[in-house]
């Protein structure tokens, strides 16, 4: 059995930290750019009821791009389950559920909250949501199909920013950590049966 090569509280300790450091970087390139990250976070209803449902599509395809054995999906899943696995394995649900939380938070505050209106403001809507979504996509580049699909996801939930043409942040903060979560629940599930045959 293959015993974690670090510490997984050290590990997770250290995700939460960078995760919520993304959040002062936003306030900063917002500052720069004479935005507020926090401006379109808007407590509604509507916004949950979208986010919810727009997890659903992700999540799906997540399930379903689990089952095709090509070899980049394969080396992708196991580049998570080597990474993620160990260091996420020992946690209980609720740490997995905070993670993905701030993650989803962070993210979206800083990609969706800053760069990508930043960029919509110097070059038009199509050109912010592109560019931001292939940075997010380089920044999440683990393969080359990873970026690829990550730059997918980005333009994804760029979209839900404006869905119902309302501008809301919290709709793809609340699909960007379900789906963390989600993606965090199913990784730490096969390491488990992958160890339980070795």
């Amino acid at each position: 059995m293959n015993e974690p090569s670090n510490d997984p509280d050290k590990f997770f300790k250290t995700a939460c930290y960078f995760e919520s450091s993304l959040i002062l970087v936003a306030i900063i390139l917002g500052w720069i750019a004479d935005i507020n990250p926090f401006e379109f976070i808007i407590f509604n209803e509507q916004a949950v009821i979208n986010g919810i449902m727009g997890t659903l599509p992700l999540c799906i395809i997540f399930l379903a791009l689990n089952q095709i054995n090509t070899g980049s999906l394969q080396k992708i899943r196991l580049v998570l389950q080597e990474t993620l696995g160990p260091s996420l394995v020992k946690h209980h649900w609720a740490d997995l559920f905070v993670l993905a939380a701030i993650a989803g938070i962070s993210e979206e505050v800083l990609f969706r909250g800053v760069i990508q209106p930043w960029l919509e403001n110097s070059w038009g809507v199509m050109a912010g949501l592109l560019i931001s979504s292939l940075i997010f996509g380089l920044i999440h580049a683990v393969t080359f199909l990873y970026f690829i699909m990550a730059t997918a996801v980005s333009i994804y939930l760029g979209l839900y920013l404006d869905y119902d043409n309302t501008r809301n942040l919290l709709t793809p903060v609340i699909i960007h950590g379900l789906y963390d979560f989600f993606a965090f629940f199913v990784i730490v599930r096969a390491y488990r049966l992958e160890q339980k045959k070795t």
